[in-house]
């Protein structure tokens, strides 16, 4: 029987994991590999190491989370293929030039635009749609706030390799990349994993500020500037405020030292291209939020969530590490604030830019104060 010419001219349909990537990079993400959920089998006994030695600090819900964190088995029992996404987030510029701009703050370039875990879950939906359309199968999708493993995923599906500093590192995009995950019940061919490159180079373990890596490929958060700002709710010890400098929210150095990074490419997505007013925004102006006005300044993006009083407290320590005397009225009006967070360390500010004045105030200040946290603040300017 002749074929029709309709028949001739039809195009063979690629195969599914083919069009998913093609699926993947239509919604704007850069990379897309597949693992299998039980390609990790370090993850669990290194997660609990991690844990029994403390260094997650105060994340309570690390601990909470370890069993369904430590496989992806015990997440959701039915995967069969874990597609492992990634969103490229590079800066245009050297995150660590602004180190030097001591009256600004320095924002981590992961958080000044949009909440990115907003845009890669809406992204991630696209995709898991597509895939239950084409094939019938169950999904589900995670961003990083969900317990699941990403960097051993991401690095047995083949998107790059865990880095001595811990963090992914892509031969084409270096540091710089959002992840994300759908799970789903579909058998898919898996990827190759992507080998260590690091070979000799520790130049992320050595820029570290507060020496929070005790060996290469170990992470001691409690010494971790990122989780000193951001996830530490309680006051930032005193050994680790004058490395802090001005880094206001989280901390790039790790990240930008990495050589692979001269790979790296200026984030496409226009939802992830940095405001202008988180570039470099001055201490003068981040000192006068209110709660409203923080919450209004920073609606959108993932700097609202640490509130405004930590916030404040890393400004503050920003401030006193600043040798800048004109930041002096924001520091004074901040000693009288509603929240002991804050004051103490309007007190330490105040000590480091202006000693002489923080010791005049010191005696009468530390008589008359309540909390033991400010107390001991003042008590300090005296000793």
């Amino acid at each position: 029987m002749p074929t029709s010419t309709s028949d001739r001219s039809a195009k063979p349909v690629p195969p599914l994991k083919q069009r998913l990537q093609a699926r993947a990079r239509a919604a704007g993400f850069d990379l897309i590999a597949i693992t299998r959920p039980d390609a990790t089998p370090q993850a669990a006994p290194r997660l609990h190491q991690w844990l029994a030695g403390g260094r997650h600090g105060d994340m309570a819900w690390m601990e909470e989370s370890e069993a369904r964190r430590a496989a992806a088995l015990t997440l959701w029992p039915d995967v069969k293929s874990i597609i492992m996404l990634a969103m490229n987030y590079g800066p245009d510029d050297d995150p660590m030039a602004r180190l030097e701009q001591t009256s600004q703050g320095v924002i981590s370039v992961y958080a000044r635009h949009r909440d990115y875990h907003d845009l890669v879950k809406s992204r991630l939906k696209q995709v898991a749609r597509w895939l239950v359309e084409e094939s019938g199968a169950e999904v589900k999708v995670f961003v990083d706030t969900a317990p699941v493993m990403e960097k051993p995923l991401a690095a047995a599906a083949g998107l790059g390799w865990q880095g001595k500093h811990t963090n992914l590192v892509s031969r084409t995009f270096g540091s710089w990349l959002f992840l994300g995950s759908i799970f789903t019940t579909l058998t898919i061919e898996p990827d190759s994993a992507e080998p260590d490159h690091c070979g000799a180079c520790h130049a992320c373990l050595d820029i570290c500020p507060t020496k929070a890596f005790p060996a290469p490929y170990q992470l001691d958060a409690r010494r971790c500037i990122s989780y000193l700002t951001i996830e530490n709710k309680s006051h930032i010890p005193l050994e680790f405020r004058k490395a802090i400098g001005n880094r206001i929210y989280g901390c790039d150095d790790c990240l930008a030292v990495c050589p692979w990074n001269k790979f790296a490419q200026s984030a496409s997505e226009m939802a992830l291209r940095p405001r202008d007013d988180l570039i470099a925004p001055t201490l003068a102006s981040l000192a006068r939020f209110d709660d409203a006005s923080f919450r209004a300044h920073f609606s959108g993006s993932p700097v609202k969530r640490i509130g405004r009083d930590r916030f404040t407290r890393n400004v503050l320590i920003a401030i006193g590490n600043s040798g800048d005397a004109t930041l002096l009225p924001q520091v004074r009006a901040l000693l009288a604030d509603p929240a002991p967070l804050v004051r103490a360390m309007a007190v330490w500010a105040l000590s480091e830019l202006q000693p002489d004045e923080a010791r005049t105030r010191a005696a009468a200040a530390s008589a008359a104060e309540e909390d033991e946290a400010v107390k001991a603040e003042w008590q300090a300017c005296l000793s």
